[in-house]
């Protein structure tokens, strides 16, 4: 029996998997026909609306025959030709990137319960970009989370001129990943403890062993063993996961929601914290993927190791 009501399945393609549902749709078309303050959180790590997952993009990568991606060639063992890094956006797609993310921020913001919160990946180059249009959509900016994590992006020698200037980078090499935390604001007049005596939030969730959730995470790189198991290119470790999704529910209730779900990772560590949880995705190999995926990550380092991953 589903645990969710049908106002929130509606009537999509659904699964249950434990305590939580995916759901094969659209999320800017989901959010738009929830009921409003229907949500207790979001925890996601969107594709930015730009290229690389297009469904055109995504055809040529399953064909072997390329596509734009933003990470290393040979970095999960997909071939893929020379990339174009971010900053080779145009002036048009960086429009392109804040009506996406502003359109999407207005519909999470009525589709949140007030005092939810977002934890959004990003990275260094585009979070400006993207964190602003949260904000102009209404959400409150509530700082950033920092995934300590070297991505192999950045550190070039200038493009066509490597030997010329061999002492020289264009940009840094990446060693964190900026989550952007933002959260739906509290009525006006209502206190922290009166949100989340009505709500069930407004907080973060402190740790298993009493301290507070901090904003600076140590991440590993995606295990293989996890690749194996889920072949999307932006696929995020448990190890990491699971942190973030158990500080998104204060008082450890409520509801999880990834509207990016991929190959379900997100879900997976909401499985693994004994959260209910809600999936979405648009692109059918991802949403067939996930039925497998998720049961497979969830089980993953159960007992010791994960009491002690929290107790990070």
């Amino acid at each position: 029996m589903s645990n969710f009501s049908s106002s929130i399945s509606l009537d999509y393609q659904v699964m249950n998997i434990g305590q939580s549902q995916i759901v094969h749709a659209d999320c800017f078309e989901w959010l738009g026909r929830i009921p409003p303050s229907s949500l207790h959180a979001i925890v996601t790590d969107p594709p930015y609306g730009v290229k690389e997952y297009n469904f055109d993009q995504l055809d040529k990568r399953d064909n072997g025959n390329g596509g734009i991606w933003r990470i290393p060639p040979t970095f999960d063992g997909n071939v893929r030709s020379p990339l174009p890094r971010f900053t080779a956006l145009n002036e048009k797609e960086r429009k392109q990137l804040n009506n996406f993310f502003l359109e999407w921020g207005r519909l999470s913001l009525i589709a949140l319960i007030p005092g939810a919160h977002i934890f959004l990946a990003s990275n260094t180059f585009l979070s400006q970009l993207v964190f602003s249009a949260l904000v102009e959509s209404g959400l409150e900016y509530r700082g950033a989370i920092v995934r300590l994590v070297r991505t192999l992006r950045g550190g070039d020698r200038p493009k066509n001129a490597e030997e010329e200037f061999e002492e020289v980078c264009s940009m840094p090499r990446g060693c964190y990943e900026p989550w952007g935390l933002f959260r739906k604001p509290l009525p006006q007049g209502m206190k922290l403890s009166d949100c989340l005596r009505e709500h069930k939030t407004g907080g973060l969730r402190r740790r298993m062993n009493n301290t507070p959730f901090e904003d600076v995470i140590d991440s590993e790189r995606t295990p293989k063993e996890e690749r194996e198991i889920a072949d999307h290119p932006s696929l995020k470790p448990q190890s990491f996961l699971r942190k973030i999704v158990y500080a998104a529910l204060p008082l450890g209730e409520g509801v999880v929601v990834d509207p990016f779900m991929g190959s379900g990772s997100t879900i997976a560590a909401a499985e693994a914290v004994g959260y209910k949880s809600i999936g979405i995705e648009r692109h059918d190999k991802y949403y067939k993927m996930s039925k497998k995926a998720i049961p497979r990550l969830a089980a993953l380092n159960k007992g010791e190791r994960q009491l002690n991953m929290f107790a990070y």
